[in-house]
């Protein structure tokens, strides 16, 4: 790791948007807090997105810009920024996405006033249009322990939009083992390995977008089981308490469940090689389940049961469940 030149670095990953860098880039050189360094990554964009970042890399000494040959996705775009990060903090701003002026300075000045908070989220707010904004609706606290707040983000009753000390984040690197979802292990990681979480007053303004990855209908949505496989065997190897592990299997066992439901729905929309791939995903997770770490009350619920000698009884229940639940609805 570098010697620490600055307060804060920011990695931008991008792929294909063009649309809304200008308006990602403009409120980083915007921001009250000069020291920082801003490194962008694009991931392969077959757009005007890598001609932008030029542009902006030639205007400005704080921006760095990085081109990959190949698109591998957001966590791998992210990685390649962060071997070149020199902040004493870390966030990220995705680019099509931007910050209020006073951003990165409220970051800072919650780290300062509390030397043993370790991440500080920003306040955040959903942008759908100019007539329809809407605050993530998180409950109020004021400081949580690491532990709390790796609990509260496995549902998203806090979310992700942070930065980070330096170290951690070195320490914890973007998880790579799925194209997309798996930067969700890092934020975790990072609350986990955190003395304290807070929030502060700087706004991060999240684009909502039809056509995004988790937003969009396509095989690339069952990833999600990939990343969660992953943080399941991250945890394992750091020999974390048994209360985290234990509740991190039934995150893991609920998404699956979830998985399946949308698999359910939308899979003639799929062509048959993709349905049946994301058939193969959602079996590859069950197979993985540990069933003693579910609780008897979620073990045999209908729906829930793992059947975990059986796919052939997992599915057939799985079928039943979600057909009485479309017919109820009708």
């Amino acid at each position: 790791i570098e010697m620490v030149e600055c307060e804060v670095t920011i990695l931008v990953a991008v792929y294909n948007t063009e649309q809304y860098l200008r308006q990602c880039m403009d409120s980083l050189l915007g921001q009250t807090l000069s020291n920082i360094q801003i490194i962008c990554i694009d991931d392969a964009s077959t757009d005007g997105s890598l001609a932008i970042l030029r542009e902006y890399e030639d205007r400005d000494q704080r921006v760095e810009v990085i081109a990959l040959e190949t698109n591998r996705g957001q966590a791998h775009a992210r990685n390649q920024g962060l071997t070149k990060a020199r902040g004493r903090y870390i966030g990220f701003l995705d680019s099509d996405d931007w910050m209020d002026r006073h951003c990165l300075e409220e970051g800072v000045r919650t780290f300062d006033k509390y030397p043993a908070t370790d991440s500080v989220l920003f306040h955040t707010i959903y942008y759908y249009s100019s007539s329809r904004q809407e605050e993530f609706d998180m409950e109020p606290f004021e400081v949580l322990s690491g532990h709390e707040a790796f609990v509260r983000s496995l549902t998203w009753k806090i979310h992700g939009v942070y930065m980070v000390k330096a170290e951690i984040h070195h320490r914890y690197p973007y998880d790579e083992s799925a194209h997309a979802f798996s930067d969700d292990n890092t934020t975790r990681l990072h609350y986990l390995a955190s003395r304290e979480v807070r929030q502060c007053e700087g706004t991060y303004y999240y684009r909502q977008r039809a056509d995004s990855t988790s937003h969009a209908f396509s095989l690339r949505r069952f990833d999600y089981l990939k990343a969660n496989q992953s943080m399941s065997m991250t945890l394992r190897r750091m020999m974390v308490s048994r209360d985290i592990r234990d509740v991190y299997e039934r995150h893991r066992w609920l998404n699956i469940i979830d998985l399946y439901m949308l698999w359910f729905r939308h899979r003639h929309t799929l062509s048959p090689i993709d349905s049946a791939e994301a058939l193969h995903q959602i079996r590859l997770a069950w197979a993985s389940i540990n069933v003693r770490r579910l609780s008897p009350k979620l073990r045999w619920k209908f729906g829930y049961v793992p059947f975990h000698r059986s796919w052939f009884l997992f599915r057939m229940q799985e079928e039943l469940y979600f057909s009485l639940r479309k017919a109820l609805r009708r």
